[in-house]
């Protein structure tokens, strides 16, 4: 449905250094630098960046959020643990979600503000 998603960073290098941690936790990786500091990130071909905004005005994603997928729960712990260790903050800790069963996530701000989150579904 979406053939890529780009996000906002008033920072480009300490959103670099959050998303290298949290994204490659999930195994998606830097795929560098492109253009006019656009920085690609996916599995095999670019399908998330992040750069300053086009028009030079702060960035700002106020009511968005973006949901990673994950293929385990240990996936989801370690992209909340690599977010926050790497300039994130909480909006809401790794673990179970009553609202679908078998839901298991973890929310966090980059440091532009943006809200990211990682689900995963197990069989409970």
């Amino acid at each position: 449905m979406f053939s890529h998603v780009f996000l906002g960073a008033n920072d480009v290098e300490a959103s670099v250094k959050f998303y290298d941690a949290a994204l490659g936790a999930l195994g998606v990786k830097n795929l560098g630098p492109f253009g006019n500091g656009w920085v690609l990130y996916g599995k095999d071909k670019p399908a998330f960046i992040i750069a300053k905004p086009g028009n030079g005005e702060a960035a700002s994603s106020n009511g968005a959020t973006i949901g990673f997928a994950a293929a385990t729960t240990a996936e989801v712990d370690a992209f909340y643990a690599a977010g926050l260790a790497n300039g994130g903050t909480d909006e809401g800790a790794a673990g179970a979600r009553g609202h679908l069963p078998g839901a298991y996530a973890a929310y966090l701000r980059d440091p532009a503000g943006n809200k990211v989150c990682t689900y995963t579904f197990t069989d409970a």
